[in-house]
């Protein structure tokens, strides 16, 4: 599957990223989140590093995880 830098690699939805919208890197969301190592793992291998996590899949994984909770997202 070939997603945009828009998409979040978990669910394909949009991750409202500010630098695939042009913006500056210290404006985005996701400056402000926490993301687990056991939900960066969860990125494609080949997408690591090139397109964002959603604010979505972000709050369910934080929400899982406070739950003792180790669903797979998207």
């Amino acid at each position: 599957m070939t997603l945009l830098q828009t998409d979040c690699p978990l669910c394909g939805g949009p991750n409202a990223c500010a630098v695939a919208a042009g913006a500056d890197a210290g404006s985005c969301w996701c400056h402000q989140a926490t993301f687990s190592a056991a939900l960066l793992a969860r990125v494609p291998e080949d997408q690591r590093g090139q397109v964002c996590i959603c604010a979505r899949c972000a709050a369910l994984a934080e929400r899982l995880a406070s739950q003792g909770g180790d669903r797979h997202l998207g």
